[in-house]
């Protein structure tokens, strides 16, 4: 997902967004571990996601601090 379809974004739906993605590679991380998992590069773009809505709810939220 891109960042400027995150920052459109309010912070409650982004924070949806991250226990989603959270659930998606929890569910990744099962596959690997039984190794049904054919796409593995879809671990790292997850977790890049979730970082990128993380980092982007604690700019919204010191923004608004402001």
């Amino acid at each position: 997902m891109k960042a400027s379809e995150l920052r459109a974004k309010d912070v409650a739906a982004l924070e949806k967004e991250v226990s989603d993605l959270l659930k998606a590679h929890f569910g990744l991380r099962m596959q690997k571990a039984t190794q049904q998992l054919s796409n593995t590069s879809a671990l790292g773009k997850t977790r890049r996601d979730i970082a990128r809505a993380r980092t982007i709810i604690t700019e919204k939220k010191k923004g608004a601090a402001k």
